[in-house]
């Protein structure tokens, strides 16, 4: 069955139907939630959530054929609301606090970041033509599927994840060369081996 079939049969209440989808893309919605860096738990109830969104909204699919799309953009809402539920639960660490802080920004918030962009996007024009067509369709909002990004540039599917991978390897080379850019990567990469 295709999905729109699936989906049809799904609503009807037919349980085969229902459990091929979740057969089909759990392992999609179970890779997103680990890669938001997810213990176990929570990864499980995002996946979980993002099924019952789904038997909520079974008739309000448009796209039958985009619902591994819908499914991602769903768990990555979950996953986003799950970390501002824990970040609302969380104890402060400060018992007390003197003063409030200002809620404005820094006075160089703007000169800051707009100097990070420039230095940023003048990294990217030093990669190749195709590491920089890749980066710039993959940093599309929302991501677009391998699929279109394989028609769009002529790229097979199965080569995209590794040439992202090196190129973002190249990339993260400037960037640590840049001046500018510098203290910043520095910074995230000892954030991120921790």
């Amino acid at each position: 069955m295709d999905v729109r079939e699936l989906l049809a049969s799904a609503a009807s209440g037919d349980q085969v139907a229902w459990s091929t989808l979740v057969e089909r893309h759990t392992g999609l919605l179970w890779s997103i939630a680990r890669g938001y860096g997810l213990n176990t738990a929570d990864a499980s109830d995002v996946v979980q959530m993002t099924w019952l969104r789904l038997v909520e909204n079974l008739d309000s699919v448009a796209d039958p054929e985009r619902l591994p799309a819908w499914l991602s953009t769903t768990a990555r809402r979950e996953c986003l609301q799950l970390f501002r539920r824990t970040r609302r639960e969380a104890p402060s660490e400060l018992a007390t606090i003197a003063e409030p802080a200002d809620p404005a920004p820094p006075v160089d918030d703007d000169l800051l970041r707009g100097e990070r962009d420039l230095a940023l996007w003048r990294g990217l024009a030093t990669l190749s033509e195709r590491c920089r067509r890749l980066l710039r369709v993959l940093m599309a909002t929302p991501p677009p599927a391998y699929a279109e990004v394989s028609a769009a540039l002529g790229i097979p599917i199965g080569s995209i994840g590794p040439t992202r991978q090196r190129c973002l390897g190249q990339l993260r080379r400037v960037v640590l060369a840049d001046e500018v850019l510098a203290p910043d990567a520095r910074e995230a990469t000892r954030h991120d081996r921790r």
